[in-house]
This record gives C-alpha cells, structure tokens and sequence, in this order.
C-alpha cells in the first residue's frame, strides 16, 4: 500500500470519472494528490472523501481551468504551496464531441483541441520547471484508443487523442536529452464506464448502447475506472522507471482487430 509512498501528484479534471479514480488510487498508496477541475466543488468533494477514507489530510482540490495558462501557473503554484513540489503529473482533463469532419464547425473543432490537446501541452510545459525539482518524477497523458483507432464520426476527438499520444513521445525524448530523470507515458483506454460514455450514447437507451458497446470488445465487456487508474498508479511509481515514451493500451483487445 506504498507504492508510490512521498510522491507529489496533480490530476486534472478529477472531480469525477477517470481523475477522480486515479487520484484516489495514488492518495490510497501512499501519495498526496491535488485534485484540480474547472468544478471546484466536485474536486474539493473527492479529495474529502479521500481524507475520510485515508484519516489524514492527504488530498485537496482546486478549481482549474486545464486550457488557461494562468490557471496552469495558479495550480502549480498551488502545489508548491500544499505538497511542497511536484513530481507525478496526470493530465486527464479531456472532453468527447461526436462528428464526423463535415458535421463540426471550427469553433466546436477548436473547443475540443483546447481541452484535449492544448491543456496537456499546457500542463507537460509549465509544470517541468518544478518536475526537475522533484526528480524521479513522471508524467503521465490520457489519451484513448480514439488516438489509435479512427472513426468517421470523432473528426476531432480523434484527432486530439492522437496528438496528446505523439506530444507525449516529444516530452519524454526532450526529458531524456537533458538527462532528466522525469518519464511521459500515455494512456489509452477504451469505453470505460464513466459520464463520458453519456456524451457518446446521446438519446439512445443506456443499457442498450453500453450493450452494443461492450460487444465491440474482444473481451465482451466494459472497462471499469479502477482498471485505468491502476496503470495510472504503476506509471507514477518507481516500479516504471525504465518505462518512456510508450503508450499503454487499456482496451480489452480492441485495438487488435
């Protein structure tokens, strides 16, 4: 229950679904964690329970906006402030707009590039400077199997997801050159049963679309947010530290079909 016993870790948009999961699997292994989402009351909900179930005060949130840089430079800040530095980052704030490239506008084009891909370029960058304070340390991106794996009708989220998976090669290479000891790893999981999978089901029935979902995955079911936070917990511990640059498929064997 110590695997990543003295790190310092700030997941985005944890007030709920994968953040919420991830940082409640750090904090119960040993870690302090801030809980940053443009829901502050979510955030600061999460990190209570976390402390109630922990019995210390391990964990806190904060309200962030992932696409501002100046939220970016509030929230770091407030790492410093809370946990003394910073040395786990999961940048899992991200959003889903179905459409296909002619259905999207660029305004909705742009919105979902901004949280998907501007907030991890924003994160990965500003938050470096204290990472090399705090070293080993590891960065750690969500992306999706949507970065993998095309569809005609997730134009954009598609193309967010795969440019969080390539940026997060860049990062790692650049930590390597310098010879720091800080890793950049992605995730990428499939459909995970989190409120995001309401974005997807639309006016559909829900038992119905999470049914023919499942059906799309070799192993005939839905993922569950422990199963992504789990990875999320051996890519923030020292039991990773040979592991840079990769991209962990949390799928169920879809991506080989």
């Amino acid at each position: 229950m110590e695997r990543v016993r003295g790190k310092r870790a700030l997941v985005t948009g944890a007030a709920q679904g994968l953040g919420a999961a991830a940082a409640q699997m750090l904090a119960r292994h040993g870690a302090h964690v801030l809980l940053t989402d443009i829901n502050e009351a979510g955030a600061q909900q999460v990190a209570e329970s976390i402390n109630l179930e922990i019995g210390s005060e391990v964990a806190w949130g904060f309200q962030h906006d992932a696409t501002s840089a100046e939220d970016w430079a509030a929230a770091i800040e407030q790492a410093r402030h809370r946990m003394n530095g910073l040395s786990v980052l999961v940048n899992n704030a991200g959003m889903v707009r179905t459409g296909s490239v002619e259905d999207l506008d660029l305004e909705q084009w742009h919105h979902v590039m901004q949280v998907n891909t501007d907030s991890v370029f924003l994160g990965c960058k500003l938050a470096l400077p204290m990472m090399r304070e705090c070293q080993p340390a590891s960065i750690i991106n969500l992306s999706s199997i949507a970065g993998l794996m095309a569809s005609p009708n997730l134009a954009a989220y598609n193309a967010s997801k795969a440019a969080v998976w390539l940026l997060t090669k860049s990062v790692a290479l650049l930590a390597a050159k310098k010879g720091w000891d800080i890793r950049c790893n992605s995730i990428h999981p499939t459909f995970i049963r989190t409120p995001m999978l309401d974005d997807l089901r639309g006016d559909r029935d829900e038992a119905e679309t999470l049914a023919r979902l499942a059906k799309q995955v070799p192993l005939g079911r839905l993922g569950d947010p422990d199963d992504v936070a789990y990875a999320v917990l051996y890519m923030a511990s020292d039991e990773s530290r040979f592991i840079t640059a990769a991209e962990f498929k949390i799928d169920g064997g879809i991506s080989a079909i």
